[in-house]
């Protein structure tokens, strides 16, 4: 009620009732945000009414918060002039506005001024310019300013040491953290509430939720309740570790000792649900969230409408949409966006090009994100033409694309062969100065190798290496995988041998594709050794694996070694499906193994797994070239009896 204020004030001058000081600075630090400061400073001069030593420390506040640093500064100086001698206080707000600025040396500068003064700077001012210089990252220095702290008689408190705490946490030297504690009760200060959040803010960030917890129950041994911030910081551990539902029990146990949520509290639950699959659950508290006043912004609308489009139907999505558009309700381009790409990604390019329509018709400004999603629609349609000038419309829009957007292009056209028009769509990325990625120079190694370009290609991981830019697994997977089908399994294993040269792990697809390699290129007896290796390595090979040299001991003949590998593949764990069987039991059958045959049957059927039509097919007439009519006639009863024969 600022504009009563100033009138009871003009009211008291015209009753000749002159203000105190104390009346003028209590309207003053109300009015530090605002240019009417300057009128009430101007008429505490007029009136004559004598200053008092916080007067001018108001006013250089006021002008820091108005980031007019500049003023301020002349300010202080002008005081000077006038014999009114700067404060503490005064150099305070400089070095706290100027180190939230993130001017550290200007902090300093006035920090060391003060001393010039005869000014001794109070506990307040040294926990300022430390704070500022652990936010920098300048930890070294903030411990230095923290011993001249003492040589100057002034003591850390627990603000220093939280301060401190706090520093090293964002470094995440949790050690450092712990450091500064022990000082701290070495000095007999006691942990408090911000000294346990910044600890619980520490091991969350280091993904040790249960050291979290143990601190959790070590404050409410100290008497101490947890606030918002620090149930904040549990949630979001819990949710970020995929456990969701504790976090929602957590939620009940703050509403119980009497705290309300707020946004950011139902923000983080609802994005942890939704990334769970959780989204009735998620759309539960977004009712509940509207029923408590507390309105949803663009992240919470996103987190459910992303939650809903990937875990939940399409129609479940659009109608969450639709009801947003309906009520205003959309802030941005992001929501459009997630739309958009989930349309495109389904083959859906009509209703993104539609919704796309809608942007423009209500004046939203399309991102460059848009309009990646819809070439990439158009690309996955295979309509290129349309694909490709889209590129105009993003430059129309005064917007620059990007890599994604130009790889997105050069993959649709690899895909369909055009080598040609991929590496046109590479130059205009490299004429427009856009730095191809490591997907980008994967895109174009997997062209390169369609077109048996392969020394091209190790050529092109070479320079990837040269730039400074590192292929990942799928780079050398994509090369690999060529040269195995080219039967130069010497070169293979050499790319094998140069990724573990650069840290670069083989993932499971690497080992898939070399052992196919192999086999197909009738090394078995290599196979079988490089399998073996990877077993004793520890390396976790997938079902794949197994089932590659399976099928390629059957094709040979060799069914004891295949049922030996079956067995060690179902003793592993892996989920055997009727598919695996049938793919050995038919290879077994092209060489009338009849009786490893029936050896599979029943380890199918005592795995619980019903005979299906093709398997009985498939057997039966391997009884049959072999003329094993007994088993035949066998098999053919039971096939009857459970109507797996056609008519």
């Amino acid at each position: 009620m600022v504009d009563d204020a100033l009138f009871v004030l003009a009211k008291m001058k015209d009753l000749g009732i002159r203000a105190s000081i104390m009346t003028y600075n209590n309207l003053f630090v109300n009015l530090r945000h605002t240019n009417i400061m300057w009128d009430v400073y101007e008429e505490i001069k007029a009136s004559g009414t004598p200053q008092s030593e916080y007067t001018n420390c108001i006013l250089i506040d006021g002008l820091c918060r108005q980031s007019l640093f500049q003023e301020a500064v002349v300010f202080l100086r002008e005081s000077e002039r006038t014999e009114s001698m700067p404060t503490v206080a005064s150099f305070n707000s400089l070095i706290s506005r100027f180190c939230k600025v993130g001017y550290i040396d200007v902090a300093k500068s006035f920090f060391c001024m003060m001393f010039k003064y005869g000014l001794l700077p109070d506990a307040y001012s040294y926990n300022i310019l430390i704070h500022g210089l652990c936010i920098a990252g300048s930890m070294e220095e903030a411990l230095e300013f923290t011993d001249d702290m003492e040589k100057h008689g002034v003591e850390p408190d627990v603000v220093t040491y939280n301060i401190l705490a706090k520093g090293f946490r964002l470094l995440g030297i949790m050690g450092g953290v712990s450091e500064i504690i022990r000082q701290m009760k070495l000095k007999g200060l006691d942990p408090n509430i911000v000294t346990y959040t910044i600890l619980m803010c520490g091991h969350c960030q280091t993904g040790n939720i249960e050291k979290v917890f143990e601190l959790r129950e070590e404050m409410f041994s100290h008497g101490f309740q947890l606030n918002d911030i620090a149930y904040s910081v549990l949630l979001s551990s819990l949710c970020k570790k995929g456990r969701a539902g504790e976090a929602l029990s957590l939620l009940h146990e703050m509403e119980s000792v009497g705290l309300k949520p707020d946004l950011v509290t139902y923000s983080i639950l609802i994005h942890g649900l939704c990334k769970q699959g959780e989204i009735q659950k998620a759309i539960q508290l977004y009712n509940e969230m509207l029923s408590n006043a507390i309105f949803p912004n663009s992240f919470v609308h996103s987190a459910i409408l992303l939650g809903l489009s990937e875990k939940g139907t399409l129609s479940e999505a659009r109608t969450f949409f639709d009801a947003l558009k309906k009520s205003d309700l959309m802030e941005d381009i992001v929501l459009y966006n997630i739309m958009i790409y989930r349309y495109a990604k389904l083959g859906k390019i009509g209703e993104a090009a539609q919704l796309y329509k809608e942007i423009i018709e209500e004046g939203i400004t399309p991102s460059i994100v848009t309009f990646n999603s819809l070439i990439y629609g158009y690309c996955k349609s295979r309509k290129l033409a349309e694909a490709k000038t889209w590129l105009d419309t993003i430059n129309a829009n005064g917007l620059v694309p990007t890599a994604v957007t130009y790889t997105t292009l050069m993959n649709a056209l690899c895909e369909e062969g055009d080598i040609h028009g991929m590496f046109e769509v590479l130059s205009e990325m490299e004429a427009k100065a856009v730095e191809p990625t490591n997907v980008t120079y994967t895109v174009v190694i997997k062209g390169l190798c369609k077109r048996q370009r392969l020394q091209e290609s190790l050529q092109l991981l070479d320079s990837m290496h040269a730039k400074g830019i590192s292929p990942d697994e799928i780079t050398y997977n994509t090369i690999i995988h060529c040269f195995c089908k080219n039967q130069d399994m010497r070169k293979a294993f050499q790319l094998h041998n140069e990724m573990l040269h650069h840290n670069l792990q083989p993932s499971s697809v690497t080992y898939n594709i070399l052992i196919n390699g192999l086999c197909v290129n009738r090394d078995l007896k290599e196979a079988d050794r490089f399998f073996s290796f990877l077993l004793d390595q520890n390396i976790r090979l997938t079902k794949t694996a197994y089932l590659t040299l399976i099928k390629a001991h059957c094709a040979k003949g060799d069914a004891c070694k295949a049922d030996a590998l079956f067995r060690q593949m179902v003793e592993k764990g892996f989920e055997i499906s009727i598919r695996d069987y049938s793919a050995v039991i038919n290879r077994l059958s092209k060489k009338n193994l009849t009786t490893n045959m029936k050896g599979f049957l029943r380890m199918m059927l005592f795995d619980g797994i019903s005979l299906d039509q093709e398997i009985c097919l498939v057997v039966l007439n391997a009884f049959r070239r072999v003329g094993d009519l007994n088993s035949e006639f066998e098999l053919l009863a039971v096939t009857i009896k459970h109507g797996l024969l056609p008519d």
